[in-house]
């Protein structure tokens, strides 16, 4: 059930049939909400949204090389995980998506440090994680990310 790829066209390309759906819906969820100045990439072999070199050159501390992450998405073995910097690294931002949580989905919240898990594909809250992906901009998470480097 994981999906496999080096490209964004072959990860889109490749997800199981069965979550297909519901993983090009929150792709497009994800895409509609994406705040100027971030950008669709891989990150990490997975379907990223980033801070391209050309506006944060610095790029991820961890590995230069690479655009700075902000979100992803990805099929795992067991559910479809997304992935949110923010939520990590903004505990306000962190304690807005836990209490919405429940408005938008019948599911307990499945979450690690920074990902959530759907486990069942069909119970996606696009409209939460469409909202999630607005409340930062690049410059706000480039700022926060930096805030966080340097402690």
């Amino acid at each position: 059930m994981k999906t496999e790829g080096n490209t964004v066209e072959a990860i889109l390309s490749n997800v199981p049939p069965e979550r297909a759906d519901a993983f090009n819906n929150l792709h497009k969820t994800i895409l509609n909400n994406l705040p100027e100045g971030f950008e669709m990439a891989m990150s990490y072999g997975m379907l990223g949204y980033v801070v391209p070199h050309r506006i944060y050159p610095a790029g991820y501390h961890c590995k230069p090389a690479e655009p700075l992450p902000f979100a992803s998405i990805a099929s795992q073995k067991n559910s479809i995980n997304f992935y949110h910097m923010g939520i990590y690294s903004n505990p306000e931002l962190l304690d807005w998506f836990v209490a919405e949580f429940p408005k938008h989905s019948k599911q307990k919240l499945d979450m690690g440090k920074s990902c959530i898990r759907f486990k069942k594909p069909e119970e996606i809250p696009y409209e939460l994680i469409g909202e999630l992906m607005t409340k930062m901009s690049a410059q706000e998470w480039i700022d926060l990310y930096e805030s966080k480097l340097k402690k």
